[in-house]
């Protein structure tokens, strides 16, 4: 028996704002746990900026850190990620395939199991160890998928064959067919690719935690300490700069994002 369709109309709205208020109550209230004077006391204790400014005072090389780590991450991934997303989508090798599969093991496996792994690897390079490049090996290796795999979806959704060899048969060589047929037609993977890495990298602490040291906490790991040794609402405020930090580079890039892939030429244009 099909359900009305009035009976429908009224269900999903409500649904979807039950969600939203799951998931933003709680943020809202970390948020408000954040600028109140004693959370424990309540809104009746007043409202302050002390805790965000001790939260800048005691953790503000993790904000500049994490910032360091998430754009330097997307630099390599850019780098890298491009060319091996044209490789996945212009190849049917079963070695290419293969390589794929391996792409995504650092995504399917827990991240501290990762970590581990490049401990045990680069452990005893001691500078290197100490470095804060080591925990951007970790995050690469971490996002890298989501930029090779948005890239290869966008250029296997159009007839990118027969564009090449239509520059090629102009005389195009094949770099310049890469930077000028490759690389603008993949701008709405390369966006939304771009998007995933730093997000991702920027809220990343399971590899992290373990390729930390004292010295080069990212603010995740930041998060985590200030919870565990500092009051409540020092962690809250810890909170609330990360989504001051967060979200306007998300919105930002989910709009340069949604540019990019109306622009996207069709697979019969």
């Amino acid at each position: 028996m099909r359900m009305k369709r009035p009976a429908f109309a009224l269900i999903a709205p409500v649904l979807t704002v039950l969600t939203c208020l799951f998931l933003i109550v709680p943020i809202g209230m970390s948020i408000l746990a954040g600028v109140t004077e004693n959370y424990f006391v309540g809104v009746r204790s007043g409202l302050t900026l002390r805790w965000v400014g001790e939260v800048w005072g005691l953790y503000r090389e993790t904000i500049f850190l994490s910032l360091q780590v998430a754009l330097a991450t997307l630099a390599v991934t850019l780098v890298v990620g491009v060319p091996l997303g044209y490789v996945l989508a212009r190849s049917d090798s079963r070695w290419v395939r293969a390589l794929e599969e391996a792409l995504v093991l650092p995504v399917a496996m827990p991240g501290l199991a990762t970590g581990l792994a490049l401990v045990l690897a680069f452990g005893t390079f001691r500078d290197f160890r100490a470095s804060w490049v080591f925990i951007l090996v970790g995050h690469v290796l971490f996002t890298l998928p989501f930029m090779a795999r948005s890239v290869a979806a966008v250029l296997s959704s159009i007839n990118l064959p027969v564009l090449e060899e239509a520059a090629a048969s102009l005389g195009a060589g094949f770099v310049q067919r890469f930077f000028t047929i490759v690389v603008p037609n993949a701008k709405g993977g390369v966006l939304a690719g771009a998007l995933m890495v730093v997000t991702l990298s920027m809220g990343e602490f399971n590899i992290t935690w373990m390729l930390h040291t004292p010295l080069t906490k990212t603010l995740p790991v930041g998060l985590a300490d200030s919870y565990a040794s500092m009051r409540l609402e020092i962690g809250s405020a810890y909170t609330l700069v990360f989504l001051l930090m967060i979200v306007p580079l998300l919105i930002a890039m989910q709009w340069l994002a949604a540019r990019g892939t109306r622009t996207l030429p069709s697979k019969r244009g």
